[in-house]
Order: C-alpha cells, then sequence, then structure tokens
C-alpha cells in the first residue's frame, strides 16, 4: 500500500516533540547565514547569489541523471539578472528553461502557485516535447496512456517498483488540493511546510517526467518564503545530490508508509542544515575573491588578465596553460604567453609542477590578502 492508498490521505502528519530540536538547530544556522550575508556589500551578495544559484540548477539536474554546464547555467542566470557574463557561452534552450523555473519559483515566492504556473515550468524544462527520446505531455497532466505512472529501477523483465503515483483520472482533484493547501501554509512552519511540499508533490507525481526537479523548486519556493528574500545563499538540491541515495530511501519509505512522515521531515531538515553548512565554502571563495581585487585595486590589468583572473578565483575547472588562454581570449598565442608572463612576474602567477607542453598556471598563494 502507497501512501496515497489511505484512507486518510493526504492529511500528513508529524510528531511535534521529535522535530523541536532539529528544526531549532536548522532555523538557527540558516539564520546565522542570512545574518552573515547581509553584513557583506550588495556587489559580494549578488556575487554569492550567482554562485548558489548557478549551483543550485545544475544539482537540481543532476539529481536524474541531467547533465547542465555550470558555465551556460552561469550565463543564463547573469543575463536575467542583468549581470556582466564576461565571455560565458550562449545557453542552449534546455538550460534557458531550468534557470526560467528556477527564478520563477525563487523570485517570485509571494506569488500564488497555480496550475497554469506549474504548466509553464514543465514547458520551459521540456522546450522541445521531448524527454531524451521520447516525446511527453507538455504543459498537462499526464494522461497514463501507457500505463500507471511507477519509479522503477533495474534492466526490463527484472524491474523493481519503487512507487506506484495515483491514476491519473485523480491528478487533477489531487493538484486542486495541494495547491489550496500551498497557498494557506504561511500559518505553518514556513521549513517544515517546504519539506511537506516536496513530499506530497513528488507523490502525486502529476507530470510525465520532471516531477522530481518541479518538486525540489516547489521546495526552494517554500524556503525562500520562509526568509522571505529572494537571495538563494545555499542550495538544498547541491546537498541532495551528494546524498542522493540516503534521499531516494527515505522517499521510498515514507511513500510506502502511512500518514506520519517524522522520519521524512528529520531527513529533510537535517539534509537543510547541512546544506547550510556547505554554503560557508561558497561564502569564503566569495570573499576570497573581494579580497583580492580590494588587495590589488590600485594595480593596472588588461581585459584579458581580469577575464582568467576572476575565472581561477571563481573555481576554475582543468588547468590554465598558456594555449587555453589564447583560446579564451581570442589572442595570439604570444600575446597570452606575455599576459601570464606578466603576472608571473607580478607574483600573482605561478607555473603548475608539470612542465614543458603541460606546463600550466595557478593562482600564488596568499594572492588574495593584502600586500
Amino acid at each position: 500500500m502507497f501512501i496515497w492508498q489511505r484512507p486518510e490521505w493526504p492529511r500528513l502528519r508529524h510528531e511535534e516533540a521529535r522535530l523541536g530540536r532539529v528544526l531549532a538547530n536548522t532555523r538557527y544556522a540558516q539564520g546565522k547565514l542570512l545574518g552573515r550575508m547581509e553584513a557583506l556589500g550588495f556587489h559580494m551578495r549578488r556575487e554569492a547569489a550567482l554562485r548558489m544559484l548557478t549551483e543550485d540548477v545544475v544539482k537540481n539536474s543532476e539529481i536524474e541523471g541531467e547533465v547542465l554546464l555550470p558555465d551556460q547555467v552561469r550565463s543564463s542566470i547573469a543575463n536575467r539578472l542583468g549581470l556582466d557574463v564576461g565571455g560565458l557561452p550562449v545557453p542552449d534552450r534546455e538550460v534557458d528553461g531550468v534557470v526560467e523555473m528556477t527564478l520563477d519559483a525563487t523570485r517570485n515566492y509571494a506569488a500564488r502557485l497555480t496550475e497554469e504556473r506549474l504548466f509553464s515550468w514543465h514547458a520551459a524544462l521540456f522546450p522541445t516535447g521531448y524527454s531524451g527520446m521520447r516525446r511527453i505531455r507538455v504543459g498537462g497532466w499526464r494522461d497514463d496512456a501507457d500505463g500507471p505512472m511507477q519509479v522503477v529501477s533495474g534492466p526490463i523483465g527484472r524491474q523493481r517498483v519503487h512507487y506506484s503515483a495515483p491514476p491519473a483520472e485523480r491528478v487533477g482533484d489531487e493538484i486542486s488540493a495541494f495547491l489550496e493547501w500551498f497557498q494557506g501554509a504561511r500559518s505553518m512552519e514556513p521549513v517544515l511546510a517546504a519539506g511537506l511540499a516536496h513530499l506530497w508533490f513528488v507523490s502525486i507525481h502529476p507530470f510525465e517526467d520532471g516531477n522530481g526537479r518541479i518538486a525540489r523548486t516547489i521546495a526552494d519556493m517554500a524556503l525562500a518564503r520562509s526568509e522571505d528574500s529572494p537571495e538563494r545563499f545555499y542550495s538544498m538540491s547541491a546537498q541532495i545530490r551528494q546524498e542522493r541515495n540516503a534521499y531516494y530511501d527515505i522517499l521510498e519509505a515514507t511513500q510506502k508508509g502511512d500518514l506520519d512522515i517524522t522520519d521524512w521531515q528529520v531527513w529533510f531538515l537535517e539534509c537543510l542544515e547541512r546544506a547550510v553548512e556547505s554554503a560557508r565554502r561558497t561564502l569564503a571563495t566569495v570573499l576570497g575573491k573581494a579580497s583580492f581585487w580590494e588587495a590589488h585595486a590600485s594595480d593596472v590589468f588588461n581585459e584579458r588578465q581580469v577575464k582568467i583572473l576572476n575565472r581561477l578565483l571563481d573555481g576554475f575547472e582543468g588547468k590554465l596553460t598558456s594555449s587555453r588562454w589564447a583560446r579564451m581570449n581570442h589572442c595570439s598565442q604570444d600575446t597570452a604567453n606575455r599576459d601570464i608572463r606578466e603576472l608571473i612576474d607580478r607574483g600573482i602567477l605561478v607555473r603548475g609542477l608539470a612542465g614543458g607542453r603541460s606546463t600550466s598556471y595557478e593562482l600564488a598563494r596568499g594572492t588574495s590578502q593584502e600586500r
């Protein structure tokens, strides 16, 4: 028996006594992080939010096996927020769609969640009308034309059914009940509402595909309400990605249980607390970048050097070679070598351990400190 087959569905409940301590710890960590962010300047907060939104979009899709390129995601977010994209690539339609959904949920968190809004999110996730090679019903509830909606794993013929969702003819009424509750959930502790909303929506599983991503987006919307702020400084999806096996295990156990979702709420709160703690590393990177430019405020750099230094400070992926410098800046190899040599002479870049054709360059230790 699945959770929606229980006679009391959807009257989900939890034990307040078991949630008290973990809720207090989570709210304390959340408030502490937001307090630190408030103390920062506008530009640093914006940079931190851009980083975290990028990670959130990438990891939300990665949980479901969808790979989005971080540079494209960052470019799409920056474009929509009116920020300098700094030579980042033009994003694909699929990337733009996921970003549009995420920003609508978190920046318009106070707006009512409606069927039409959910349909628009779903259409944004699947702009071509396909999920992989399979054509799906986009911007509308599933019709179960190919059979019951099930979450399965394993090879064909030996598949394991983790969950079976309510039949298609019930989806409209189920979603109406969910949306009515979500609109009135402001009277509930908002962090608990986020966990409940996530579980309830993904248990209805109203679309042919994309249900997990939309469920996590709804939870992010509820978390934005809990902070009364459109700025995101931590990523629940990034933490869930790290704990994906535990996430699916607790989700399956809860969906096969009764209406008491205390265990799910405990896991959700503890995962949220870990997400907030992880965000401190992102904040440290932002502070390091700000410190670097403050320390070098009187120095002169050309446009190419500024671009690459920012990429290094953001956490450059792979090795920075002179040929890669030339490609990224659309300049000659001689110009790249001259730019790099100048930064080495100034003590900002150092050569990596490998030599010859494999020579790479990285920021010198301590370059973010005041000289």
